[in-house]
């Protein structure tokens, strides 16, 4: 597959890194020198210099021979123009933009963004993900990452493994026999900086962080079997009124927690909009580093602090010191991968990766076959994809252990007419399952072609 990214910045490079590592044609195009070199430095793309909307850039880029565009550029303009003239004047099957100004995606508006007027196939707004990312983790303390798959009807957890966890030390091929009733599957664990995908026989240790399907009815409780808490409940301080904090706290407000929100501002003029836009909950002015003013509004009786801020050292050292003062825990919003090492020893809860939620939202518009969803995790060593089973699908028909599917790809739950079942050894996949996988980066080839669509299919 060939592809165009227009933008060279921390999404565009991500976006790349993935294509080309797994063996697509890729050509980055931006403005900088300097972004386009390292890119070809450290990439296997080819790069060029230019603006990303120029007929005559993408006419250089060969944007006829495309099958692709993705325009994640700085600019929402650019990127929506680009598109615009690669459909135009070079007919790109398929065109992908991100677009953050919520004035263009108004209900008004909807009419925009179609073949006659900016033809675009699909519309990335990476605060609304992230803020819908964000209240996942809150209404579900107990985990660190909620991602719904499957219509919702799947969700993938992650959960950190205390040594109080009622099920560490203990063989993933027992908790079947110890919940024979429940239908979870651990299908990943982050040790250290590095994500294994476990056999049958090995064991969730103290201090592994893992991720697990199971059905939405059966949430509660498998949360419980990992120990973890799963009300959501008490005080939330939001500190940053943009864009994320705003539809953050639209989310919790429309799902009944409201009372329980306040969101603080540092721009006085942004901090009366927004007690506007938002007349359930309190909204305050003033800066997240004023320990003052926190203790004021009472952020030690807080469950949680959320820094939404766009400046990544307020929103590290405002949720350092809104637990030191006694807020129970830190959802911290980190644009800079710099910072990622440090974070962990620094005692904050949840460490959100706007990078990532943008590019799992992405790369699930693009993959091959009958993919339907897809999220990165840990930089984009290992995705969970969801897929779904055709008659002509390598895996339907034949049960999982005698797929013989390698190592680095492992099954967890199957939607199969409105029902979730965990997928075991026995398990046979039949047409028009719903199949949530979790694989390392390397293999999202071989999970594409288990899933592709074949001609005999037509």
């Amino acid at each position: 597959m060939r592809v165009i990214v227009c933008g060279a910045g921390r999404v565009g490079y991500s976006i790349a890194r993935r294509l080309s590592q797994q063996r697509n044609d890729v050509l980055v195009i931006d403005q900088s020198v300097e972004l386009v070199q390292n890119m070809t430095e450290t990439l296997d793309v080819q790069g060029l210099v230019g603006f990303a909307s120029s007929p005559e850039v993408l006419d250089e880029a060969n944007a006829a021979e495309a099958d692709m565009i993705i325009a994640v550029t700085v600019s929402d303009e650019v990127n929506m123009v680009a598109c615009q003239v690669a459909h135009s004047l070079f007919n790109v099957p398929t065109k992908i933009a991100r677009v953050r100004n919520q004035a263009y995606l108004g209900k008004a508006w909807s009419d925009l963004f179609n073949r006659d007027n900016l033809p675009i196939d699909v519309i990335i707004s990476p605060e609304v993900e992230i803020a819908d990312a964000i209240r996942r983790r809150i209404e579900l303390p107990g985990a660190f990452d909620i991602v719904p798959f499957a219509g919702g009807e799947i969700v993938a957890l992650g959960v950190t493994i205390a040594e109080a966890c009622p099920v560490v030390d203990t063989p993933l091929r027992q908790l079947q026999s110890l919940f024979p009733d429940l239908e979870l599957t651990v299908i990943g664990l982050i040790r250290g900086s590095k994500v294994v995908v476990p056999a049958a026989d090995d064991m969730m240790l103290a201090g592994d962080k893992a991720y697990f399907t199971c059905g939405r009815e059966q949430i509660e409780r498998a949360l419980g079997v990992f120990g973890k808490d799963t009300k959501a409940g008490g005080r939330i301080i939001i500190t940053g009124g943009g864009n994320i904090g705003y539809f953050l706290a639209r989310g919790l407000e429309k799902a009944g927690l409201a009372r329980a929100v306040s969101v603080l501002e540092v721009s006085r003029d942004r901090a009366e909009v927004l007690s506007q836009l938002l007349p359930n909950v309190a909204v305050l002015q003033g800066s997240a580093l004023d320990s003052e003013l926190l203790d004021e509004i009472g952020v030690s009786e807080a469950e949680r602090i959320v820094s939404v801020t766009n400046d990544d050292e307020v929103n590290i050292l405002g949720g350092l010191l809104a637990k030191k003062l006694g807020t129970s825990k830190a959802i911290t919003l980190v644009n800079n991968p710099a910072f990622s090492p440090l974070l962990g020893s620094l005692g904050l809860d949840v460490v959100i990766d706007p990078r990532e939620i943008t590019v799992s939202k992405i790369l699930g518009e693009i993959r091959r076959g009958r993919i339907r969803g897809v999220y990165s995790i840990e930089d984009g060593q290992a995705e969970i994809i969801e897929a779904e089973a055709l008659d002509t699908s390598a895996l339907v028909g034949q049960s999982i252990s005698k797929a013989k599917l390698p190592d680095g790809i492992r099954i967890g739950s199957i939607l199969r007419n409105g029902r979730v079942l965990s997928a075991r050894s026995d398990t046979v996949i039949q047409a028009k399952d719903r199949v949530v996988i979790l694989c390392m980066s390397d293999l999202v080839k071989k999970v594409e072609e288990l899933f592709a669509v074949r001609l005999e299919y037509f």
